[in-house]
């Protein structure tokens, strides 16, 4: 297995990458649901300063992967993909990085604009990049939220055209995705 993408399978980097952001993304909206919903206390402010700094790194990951895939082949797409297919799977990924990147963000706006310090892993005091302003923070809250909804959305869409390929069409796209691929996992639209 190569660390770089080659036009037929993605590397072991782009790989973990994916998987790693996913798991983090599902460990995101538990924190942010629990933090929402917990009743004022210390654990309450705890969930919340784990949540935006997991949010903040989350950031940096998806921009490094955003990266990686600039300067790495995509693999081509399963030949038995129908030609309307794959506007729609580049518009949807592209959608997936955008909604990845205005989440954390928005978040960081929120958290900005509420003028409450914050140190990323008990180290680092993150910046502002908005003014302190109460109608500001209401805003990008709404913000927030539409975006929550419109990415459970589109990982609904992605995960249903994953699996549609793999127990529809039979081919790839899923497995070459998958932590250990080997050589006799695919295949092609029946």
């Amino acid at each position: 297995m190569s660390l770089r993408n080659s036009d037929q399978s993605w590397g072991t980097v782009a790989k973990t990458l994916h998987w790693f952001i996913a798991v983090m993304i599902l460990g995101m909206f538990v924190l942010g649901w629990a933090a929402v919903n917990y009743p004022m206390s210390p654990l309450k402010l705890r969930l919340f300063i784990w949540h935006k700094t997991l949010g903040i790194s989350l950031l940096a990951l998806v921009l490094f992967r955003i990266a990686w895939r600039l300067a790495n082949p995509t693999p081509v797409p399963p030949s038995g993909m129908r030609r309307w297919e794959r506007p729609l799977a580049r518009a949807s990924h592209v959608l997936l990085y955008v909604v990845m990147l205005a989440m954390p963000l928005s978040g960081w706006v929120i958290h900005s604009a509420a003028n409450f310090p914050l140190k990323l892993y008990g180290l680092v005091l993150l910046p502002s990049i908005a003014p302190a302003d109460k109608a500001l923070q209401t805003q990008a809250e709404l913000v927030h939220l539409t975006l929550f909804w419109i990415f459970v959305a589109l990982l609904l869409l992605h995960v249903g055209a994953a699996l549609h390929h793999h127990f529809v069409y039979r081919d790839d796209t899923l497995t070459r995705m998958l932590p250990a691929r080997s050589k006799a996992a695919g295949g092609t639209r029946a």
